[in-house]
Parts: C-alpha cells; structure tokens; sequence
C-alpha cells in the first residue's frame, strides 16, 4: 500500500489534564489523564463523523502457539457487554444510520463506524463500554473461532496465491515476526481458549494502549468533552514494554516452491527493505531511502505507462500480470515486492528473468526525467484524492500513531518524494534489490481435482 498523505503528532500534557496543540489546520491532538490518545481531524464538507479506535496489538505482537489471537479477539469484540449483550453494538450503530466494522493487521487492531454528526456520543458510549468490558461468552468463543478458522480455509488455504504469499513471508522472515500470517496458523487455532483470549485483552485493550482518532463535521472541544465523560473513567492499563524482535541479518538468497490446487503459477521476489523511522521526519534525522524505494515502486507499477506493464506485460508479453510494491509505514523493517503470473507459453523461469533484468537496469541506468515527473504528479493527484475520503483522512492518523511515527510525515511526505533524483532510485537499487536480501516464492500448479484434500485437511 502507498500512502501519500500523513497527519501530524505533536502532543503537550500539563501536569493537571492536557494541552491541546493545533499542529496544522483543522487537525488538533488531546490526552486523557488515563493515557487515551484523540487525535480530531475536522473536515467540514459534510455533516459526518468517522470514529476509529486504534489499538497498538496485532499479529506482530504475538508468539508461536497464540498466532491470530488479535484477529479473533476483534471478532469477540462484537459479543457484547453487559450493558450491551451480543449484536446490540451493531444494531445500535445501524438504528442509527451508521455503519461499523473492524481489521486486523500485522501493527494494529482498529474499529471504526460511519455516522451523522449529531450521533458521535452513541458511538463514544458504545467503543468506551467494550474498550474494558467485554464479557466474553465461552460459548459464543466456541462458536466464532470456527468462524476464524473458516475465514482462514475460505482466504488462504482455497486460494493459491494467499496462501503462496503467507509461505513467501513465513520464509523470507526468520526472526522478525511478520512471518506470522495475521489470520493465524490452524493448530493454533484449533488450541485457542477463551482463558487465551481474556488474557490477551486484558494486557492490550486499555485507554493507554489505544488512539482514539476521530474525523468529520466536528468541534475539537466538543468531541473532547466528549471523550472526557465516555472514555475519562476507564482505568488504564499496565505499561506495556514490547521487545522489538528485528530480523536477522539474510546471509544469501532463499527459495522455496509451494505445490497447490491452482490454474497459474505465480512468482513472487520479496525484497529485505527498510521503512520509516521515528525520528526522522527531523531535517537533522532525514532519510530519504523510503522515498526513493516508493518512487523505485512507481517506475516499476506505477500505471499503464509504467515500466511492468508497457514492457513485461504490453511489450515482451512475458507477464500476464505482474506488480511491485512496497510497504514504507509499518513497526519494523519490511519488504519490497515484484510478483506475477507468467503469460501462456511462458515459464516463471523467463518471468523472474525479466523482472532481473528490469532490477539491472534501474542499478546500472538513471530513471529518465519523464518517469520521475510521472511519479511525482502520480503522489501529488493521490494526495488530493485522498483528501476526499473523511474515512481515509482518519485511517492515516491512525496508522501513523499507531506504529510508532509522527505526524508530522504528513507534512513531508509529499515534498520528499518530489525531492527524489535519478541517482537516489539507482542507489537504492543498488543497495537493497540484491540477492542477499532476496525470497523467491514460485508457485507449482497441481491438479485442481486434487483441491478437496488440502480444503479438508487445512494447514
């Protein structure tokens, strides 16, 4: 995912309650004395309100034997409290003309609803009550893990190149904990107890574990008071200290063949790369490196005219389809990826070698002058598009927060891909697009009438 604008972080605590900060126009910040985090975005065109509660847990928080545990407890958290037993959440929501909904990722957990303006406090009342209240059913535990475990057959394991994709990563990490599919492994749901699941909550979902991020037709000091009254009495949790797990340094490349039920095969090339990091949105901290592999990313997939599709898939038609993208905002180091389903007649073998070749020759040649301009035009046009979501708006505010950045690379972002020259994307090129940093997924059609095997079995 590219993401082309990003919101601010700047945030004053008085020793009494909180100094508000407006630290850009119409984006103001608050805290809680019990640690919740508000970050208001106001956003007057029309009268509605997107509230999003951002948790700092996902699948990159666990370990071998609870794996998916943040993505099933996000499907608890729709089981009701006390004060609002299972489905009331969501039927208020929509009595209301709202709608709500929840995901998980490898750096968060968030739930969101859409409402009119006038009905933000139903939405504080109700995310405030499950936030440290849940009651958590056994038998409705019982029930919705299968579900999970469903969800998990239906999205990866009956599909060929999801589940490609979650070998891919379980092989090009070997420490960090991105290898974890956020779904889960089987077994580990198949052991999964709601004595897990409590305990999980318990240490994650606290007001100083959360963002409360909220963007719309709103008044700062109003959505504050608000706040106040629905959130201010929840305790707060124990400080957590996370042990960041980095990934260990790749000594040569790896390889791994998936055989499957499928049609196509499918190559993918998972590059080692760094991200973003705290910090260095400071001119003192700056590192352009991200900026260059995103614009590195929009010369290789970045439209019709970009370098994969009008040569790999137009041109030499090797590809039937082939992309590259890369992950510049997430908690720890993360990859660079080219994948593709090669043309009929073609192998994966002659597709890997042209996506090679294209690598070479962004290493040994300067990106041209109207591919830069493209890209740079591409970044401006998606950062006015996003502006017109009010829910994308509040998303940005909320991944940033949560996987530890500023905010203030909503500022620069823009200005710094445009900064990016010809010679920064080959130095990039040169430096992280190697073997000794690479994964090669390859996936091995088999026979589809050989699929009800795996569909039973699972993983």
């Amino acid at each position: 995912m590219k993401y082309s604008r990003f919101p601010l972080k700047t945030l004053l605590l008085s020793s009494i309650l909180f100094i508000p900060v407006i630290v850009n126009a119409k984006v103001t910040e608050f805290e809680l004395e019990n640690g919740l985090k508000l970050l208001i975005k106001e956003d007057h065109r029309a009268p509605i309100v997107v509230t999003q509660v951002w948790y700092k847990v996902g699948g990159s928080y666990e370990h071998d034997g609870i794996t998916g545990i943040s993505h099933a407890l996000e499907h608890m958290m729709f089981k009701g409290t006390e004060k609002f037993p299972d489905g009331e959440f969501s039927r208020i929501i929509s009595k209301n003309g709202g709608s709500d909904n929840a995901f998980t990722g490898p750096d968060y957990t968030a739930y969101f609803q859409t409402l009119e303006k006038s009905r933000l406090e139903i939405s504080f009342k109700l995310e405030a009550d499950r936030m440290r209240y849940l009651t958590l059913p056994k038998k409705e535990f019982i029930k919705e893990i299968e579900v999970v475990k469903e969800e998990r057959r239906w999205r990866t394991e009956d599909k060929p190149q999801s589940y490609a994709y979650e070998v891919a990563m379980a092989t090009a990490f070997q420490t960090s904990p991105y290898r974890y599919p956020v779904v889960g492994w089987m077994q580990d749901l198949d052991n999964m107890t709601i004595e897990d699941l409590s305990a999980w909550y318990q240490k994650w979902y606290a007001p100083n574990n959360a963002t409360l991020v909220i963007a719309g037709d709103v008044n700062p000091d109003e959505v504050f008071t608000l706040a106040k009254k629905y959130f201010g009495p929840l305790p707060k949790g124990e400080s957590i200290i996370v042990k960041t797990l980095d990934e260990v340094k790749q000594k040569g490349e790896k390889r791994v063949t998936i055989k499957r039920p499928a049609e196509l095969s499918y190559l993918m090339m998972l590059y080692k790369t760094p991200v973003l990091k705290p910090g260095s949105e400071k001119q003192e901290n700056y590192n352009w490196e991200p900026y260059a592999l995103e614009v590195l990313a929009g010369i290789l997939d970045g439209g019709s005219s970009a370098r994969i599709a009008s040569r790999l898939v137009r041109g030499s038609e090797i590809a039937a389809g082939a992309s590259a993208g890369y992950r510049m905002v997430s908690r720890l180091d993360n990859l660079f990826i080219m994948s593709g389903t090669p043309s009929k007649g073609k192998t994966v073998e002659e597709l890997e070698a042209a996506l090679r070749n294209e690598i070479i020759d962004l290493q040994s040649n300067l990106v041209t002058k109207e591919e830069l301009q493209r890209v740079k035009a591409q970044v401006i046009s998606s950062d006015v598009y996003e502006k017109d979501s009010v829910f994308y708006q509040g998303m940005i505010l909320g991944t940033l927060e949560t996987v530890g950045l500023s905010w203030r690379f909503a500022d620069i972002y823009v200005e710094s891909v445009k900064a990016v020259t010809a010679e920064q994307v080959m130095e990039v090129a040169k430096k992280y697009l190697v073997d000794d940093r690479l994964t090669v997924a390859e996936l091995e059609p088999l026979p589809i009438v050989e699929q009800s095997r795996y569909q039973q079995g699972g993983r």
